[in-house]
């Protein structure tokens, strides 16, 4: 009976397992139905029996149950939609990581309750996680890496309380709140990396107390990070990277004992690095990049000798690099590039380090020389030490690098020759060393770096032709050799390099032809030859590029025909062929390919009729034909370019009407059809192109009247319609164009009144309205224009009388001319306040009575023209009334001087003396009463003085009456009294504006420099309230810079003023600059320098000091320098304190061509009159002469962005262009400069933020090839 029952129970049991080994079958075959891709699970079928143990990624136990699933890597294509996970009673680990599974994870999960592993990583599922995982208690590992999860991470799952392993990272999750997270005891590995998570430091991981690995990376948390995160002793691995955390790295971190990768860059964490962490005896990774460190390296983390990783880099570490960093024997990776870090690379790091890899110290400010000792480091695969200050040569031991795949030294001071060794490192793929000073040929042995993708030697001092084993480099895709001194022709073996991508060879001295075998090069899309002596005929085979974008060939000395061939490049966007001697009749296909953007053939010998098909696919932006000898229509399809920017057309014979070559081009912003034979009617429709600044039309046939649409146009700057037959009037609607600052109307048939609205027009420089037939007064609004450069109102019909606001005019400089109209009245003696004016004619009008002797004023005036008036009297004193031509005189017969062809003054005198003895004893008469009147008044004012009983200093008192000195002052008066002999002439080294300046040597050694300046007759100074006077003086005494002159004291005796200042042996920077020494020592670091220190001694002064002092009369005059030709800023104050209580010496403050715009007339001295100043010395350094012509062209340079004035031919030519960092801080200093000269006070920078921008200044601003940086785009800086 026993055996029986066994025998039935054991055949109930083998039924039992058979039906749970069917369900499970059944479910896995039921999933595999599902999916769009199961080749990997061939092996699940019915046809292998029932049992799935033996399937595919599916493990059993000893009783047959399905206890493991692992399929990762399968390339399972599907959803989970059709799992029945309840089928899986005794599952314990569900792999499915690394497929191709999408749609939800089903909260059916919660079913495998014995599932203790479940990853699910690298998939594509979305939407929430289930809550229902949080119920898998025996859960020990959980993966739901890189998949497309989203919405708030469930705190459910914190309760998971077996978990070790917990990786939700590489999702979408984010606003989580961490509040309702449980402490998770057992978790040792911790990933949140790469979601949306917000919000500070989350504190339930604090409690995690058993973590070694935490990686809360690439998310968005914020706030500091906590010191109780130095509670999780056991951690190994810290990534907190690439989040929005701040408040520095806490010291405490140092005392995570185990710690080996510690991971908090690109973070705004600032504050120091901290010593601490030399405590992290089994660091081995430090990558603290980007988050805006500020201190030096600490050298204590020398002695964290397992440190083989230190990415430092995109900080703010300054300081020389610790040479306890020897002691990392083990260091693989070094990344300190982008701080401000100096002084030497040390050579016993290159010895020390066996195992380097990646060394990369690039923009900083490192100095010195490249060790030698380099060549040890073998194993070295990338080396960056570009854009530093390093000198000397590259050291030929750079030969046993033979692993290096990455070298850049570029942007250095690097010279002499590129050692022939170089030619050793063939597995190089990127070599770049331009922008150093290195000199000598390119060795052919570079040819030897067969791996070359990229070379690039340009702008350095490079001689002698391009080596032809150039042509074995052919992997090279970018070749840059421009900017250097290559000579020869371009070799054949070029045309070997067909992987080419890009080739710019411009800014050299090559010849020769173009050779033949460019054509090869049909994966170029850059081609770059301009400004190089090139010559004879493009060659045709240039067709063959057919990937070619841009082509330049520009300054060169080509010549023939443009071939054929270029019409068949169907990429061709930029074809520039401008200064050469090209001839004949452009491609008739040419442009048909529709990508041309710009085109620029100017200057050059081309004739014939614009292909029609030019601007085929309506891209074309730039056009620039000007002087050459095209005639004939323009392209019809010009009308329809909505995208053109720039066209210049200037100077051909072009023919046909104005109005059918052009329509609405919203972007157009210059036009230039100047010299050309063009007809027609101006078209109302100019007025849609709102985008436009210049418009030339000079020189044409265009008739009919000037649309008053033209008023709409808001942005135009420059309008010159001159030289047409216009007719009509001047429209009132230009009065709305309020950035205009040329206007050029002359010799066309206007009539009517200038409109009094053009007085609006405050940005006016030159107003041209000659040769018309204007009638009316001149409008007194005029006198508005206070900008006004050149007036011509020259022959027309204007009637009337001069208005004396002319006089108001006050920046007029080039011309007045009002000359052959119909004016009546006196010459206003305002216009004697136009004292830069150089060029003056009224002549041929109808002007009356004297010529006014306020004109003596006019100390700029060079020509006058008075001739054929009904003047009279004298002519007025002055160079220009003497030195002129009799001819500017003549139809006045009344007029006397001593000027040739005029009768003497003398000589009328006695022929009326009868006449004026009767008008002498009337002036007698007069001026008796005018006496007797001022005498009764001054003796008013003088009992008045008296009574108001103020202190007076004594001028008249031979003795010292009053005196200040520094509080540390070690000489008396009486000592520079002795010294200079009682100020001798002997002793004087210079006089000035306001008086005498003496060298005195006193007894003790010490030579000092006292400015004497005459008072006596100033009854001004009487004035003067004695405790302020005191008071400005204790103030300069106490200012303290570097960078400005010292003031030890003053003194005031025998009727003087003396100031007692520092002795500069240089003396002042005006001498040295346009002496010998500016060309001989003045380099252009000197000139940096200068300005550099000058900068910062008027930021002290305006910022640093209480109250603000304002120098007001900044020139190179009152700048000094010291033996070492460092700067020092003096006279600061001077013009005040001559000016405390006076309006007259007030006067004296400043010097022209250096004040600020309306600072002349308005004596308004604010900090901003210094930053113009400032501006207009420092781009007098730069450019070896007073900028005023740059000055008063700006705003034409600024609007029309012309190409022809370039930043290397504004310099000062006698010093070689700037090179390496130079160029750099020259280029940046002068957008600084051009910033401090803007019109308006409140576009100008303060000096605090200029010194902070030239101090710091590391930003590349070389978009382009230093010959090539134009001045229109340095003139938008903004601060």
């Amino acid at each position: 009976m026993k055996k029986t029952m066994s025998f039935i129970l054991l055949i109930l049991f083998t039924l039992l397992v058979a039906t749970s080994e069917e369900t499970e079958a059944e479910a896995l075959l039921k999933w595999k139905s599902s999916l769009y891709q199961s080749g990997s699970l061939a092996s699940w079928a019915i046809k292998n029996g029932t049992n799935p143990c033996s399937w595919y990624g599916i493990s059993c136990d000893p009783a047959g149950n399905v206890v493991q699933i692992s399929l990762q890597s399968s390339s399972i294509n599907g959803t989970l939609d059709s799992f029945n996970f309840s089928s899986f009673h005794n599952l314990i680990s569900l792999n499915l990581s690394d497929n191709i599974l999408r749609g939800s994870i089903p909260s059916g999960i919660s079913k495998l309750s014995k599932l203790n592993s479940l990853d699910l990583g690298t998939n594509s599922f979305g939407n929430f996680v289930p809550l229902e995982i949080g119920d898998l208690n025996e859960l020990v590992y959980l993966s739901l890496f890189k998949n497309n999860l989203v919405g708030p991470l469930p705190s459910q799952l914190s309760r998971l309380s077996k978990v070790r392993h917990f990786d939700v990272g590489n999702n979408h999750f984010n606003n989580t709140e961490y509040s309702n997270f449980l402490a998770m005891p057992s978790v040792l590995y911790l990933s949140l990396f790469l979601n949306n998570l917000t919000g500070v430091f989350p504190q339930f991981i604090l409690k995690c107390s058993n973590l070694t690995y935490l990686d809360l990376s690439q998310n968005a948390f914020s706030g500091p990070i906590p010191d109780s995160l130095a509670n999780l002793s056991k951690l190994t691995e810290l990534h907190l990277d690439t989040n929005n955390l701040i408040g520095g790295i806490p010291s405490v971190l140092g005392s995570i004992s185990g710690l080996r990768i510690l991971k908090l860059g690109d973070n705004s964490l600032g504050g120091p690095l901290p010593s601490s962490l030399s405590q992290l005896k089994f660091l081995e990774r430090l990558d603290v990049i980007n988050a805006g460190i500020n201190s030096t390296i600490p050298p204590e983390l020398g002695i964290c000798t397992n440190l083989n990783h230190v990415h430092l880099s995109s900080n703010h570490l300054s300081g020389p690099l610790p040479f306890t960093f020897v002691n990392l024997t083990k260091m693989r990776e070094f990344d300190i590039s982008s701080n401000n870090l100096s002084g030497e690379i040390p050579g016993d790091f290159f010895k020390s380090w066996p195992e380097l890899i990646v060394f990369k110290v690039q923009d900083n400010s490192l100095t010195g020389r490249i060790p030698p000792d380099i060549g040890l480091t073998k194993k070295l695969t990338v080396l960056y030490i570009n854009n530093n200050h390093l000198v000397g040569p590259i050291p030929s031991e750079i030969e046993n690098l033979v692993l290096l795949t990455w070298l850049d030294l570029s942007q250095n001071s690097l010279s002499d020759p590129i050692p022939p060794s170089i030619g050793n490192l063939k597995n190089l793929i990127y070599l770049q060393i331009f922008d150093n000073k290195l000199s000598g040929k390119i060795p052919s042995e570079i040819g030897n770096l067969v791996l070359l993708y990229q070379l690039d030697l340009s702008s350095n001092s490079l001689s002698d032709p391009i080596p032809p084993s150039i042509g074995k480099l052919k992997n090279l895709g970018f070749l840059y050799l421009y900017d250097n001194n290559l000579s020869g022709e371009i070799p054949d073996e070029i045309g070997n390099l067909v992987l080419l991508n890009q080739l710019e060879l411009s800014g050299n001295s090559l010849s020769g032809p173009i050779p033949p075998s460019v054509g090869n090069l049909k994966n170029l899309v850059r081609l770059l030859l301009f400004d190089n002596n090139l010559s004879g005929k493009i060659p045709s085979e240039i067709g063959n590029m057919s990937a070619l974008q841009v082509l330049d060939l520009s300054a060169n000395q080509l010549s023939g025909h443009l071939p054929d061939s270029l019409s068949q490049l169907p990429n061709l966007s930029l074809f520039s062929v401008l200064n050469n001697s090209l001839t004949g009749m452009i491609p008739p296909d040419f442009g048909r390919n529709g990508m041309l953007q710009v085109v620029l053939l100017s200057y050059n010998s081309f004739f014939g009729e614009l292909p029609h098909g030019l601007c085929t696919g309506l891209a074309l932006q730039n056009f620039t034909v000007n002087m050459n000898n095209f005639s004939g229509p323009l392209p019809s399809c010009l009308k329809s370019c909505s995208a053109l920017t720039r066209v210049r057309l200037d100077y051909n014979h072009f023919t046909g009407d104005i109005s059918e070559a052009f329509g609405v081009h919203p972007q157009l912003y210059h036009l230039d059809l100047t010299g050309n034979s063009l007809t027609g009617k101006l078209s109302s429709t100019w007025g849609q192109c709102s985008s436009l600044e210049t418009f030339h039309i000079d020189g044409n046939n265009i008739s009919g009247e000037i649309p008053t649409t033209f008023g709409k146009i808001t942005s135009l700057q420059d309008l010159s319609l001159a030289s047409n037959l216009l007719t009509g009037s001047i429209p009132i609607e230009f009065g709305n164009l309020s950035l205009l600052f040329k206007l050029n109307l002359s010799c066309n048939f206007l009539v009517g009144q200038t409109p009094s609205n053009l007085g609006s027009l405050t940005k006016l420089q030159y107003l041209d309205v000659s040769r018309n037939k204007l009638s009316g007064n001149i409008p007194p609004e005029l006198g508005n224009l206070d900008h006004l450069l050149l007036f011509d109102l020259s022959h027309n019909n204007i009637s009337g009388k001069i208005p004396n606001k002319l006089g108001n005019l006050l920046m007029l400089q080039i011309l007045l001319d009002l000359s052959s109209n119909s004016l009546t009245g006196s010459i206003p003696s305002d216009l004697g306040k136009l004292t830069h004016l150089e060029m003056l004619n009224l002549s041929h009008n109808l002007l009356t009575c004297q010529i006014p002797k306020s004109l003596s004023n006019m100390l700029s005036l060079e020509s006058v023209d008075f001739s054929n008036n009904n003047l009279s009297g004298p002519v007025p004193t002055g160079k220009a009334f003497k030195d002129d031509s009799p001819h500017a005189y003549v139809g006045n017969p009344d007029l006397c001087g001593d000027v040739q062809g005029l009768i003497s003054c003398y000589a009328i005198a006695n022929k009326n003396s009868h006449s004026k003895k009767k008008r002498l004893a009337i002036c007698l008469l007069i001026t008796g009463v005018v006496l007797s009147v001022a005498t009764v008044v001054a003796i008013l004012m003088f009992s008045r003085k008296k009574r108001k009983g103020k202190i007076v200093i004594q001028w008249n008192n031979k003795d010292v009456t009053n005196s200040i000195w520094e509080r540390d002052g070690k000489f008396s008066f009486s000592d520079i009294v002795n010294a200079t002999n009682n100020f001798n002439e002997v002793f004087c080294i210079g006089k000035g504006e306001f008086g005498s300046v003496y060298k005195a040597e006193l007894s003790a050694g010490q030579v000092i420099a006292v400015k004497r300046i005459q008072a006596q007759d100033t009854e001004d100074v009487e004035d003067i309230n004695k405790k302020s006077f005191e008071n400005e003086i204790q103030a300069l005494t106490e200012v303290r810079h570097r960078n400005i002159v010292k003031l030890y004291g003053f003194c005031l005796s025998g009727g003087y003023m003396y100031l007692v200042y520092e002795y500069l042996e240089k003396g002042n920077f005006s001498d040295v600059l346009y002496g010998s020494e500016g060309e001989s020592e003045l380099n252009w670091g000197m000139r940096v320098n200068v300005i550099r220190g000058i900068a910062h001694a008027l930021a002290y002064l305006h910022h640093d000091c209480t109250p603000p002092i304002v120098h007001r009369d900044i020139k190179l005059n009152n700048i000094l320098l010291d033996s070492e030709f460092e700067p020092r800023l003096s006279d600061f104050g001077t013009a005040k304190l001559l000016g405390l209580g006076s309006t007259s010496w007030i006067s004296m403050a400043g010097t022209y061509g250096y004040m600020a715009p309306g600072l002349a007339y308005t004596m308004q001295f604010t900090e901003k009159c210094d930053v113009y100043s400032f501006g207009v010395v420092a781009l007098e350094i730069m450019m070896g002469k007073h900028p005023r012509e740059l000055l008063l062209s700006l705003p034409s340079i600024s609007s029309t962005l012309e190409n022809n004035l370039l930043l290397k031919d504004v310099l000062d030519q006698r010093l070689t262009p700037p090179t390496g960092q130079l160029v750099e801080e020259v280029v940046f200093l002068f957008k600084v400069a051009i910033t401090c000269t803007k019109e308006m006070p409140e576009q100008r920078p303060t000096m605090r933020s200029v010194a902070q921008e030239i101090s710091v200044c590391r930003q590349a601003y070389l978009s382009e090839p230093f010959h090539a940086i134009r001045v229109s785009e340095l003139t938008h800086y903004k601060k």
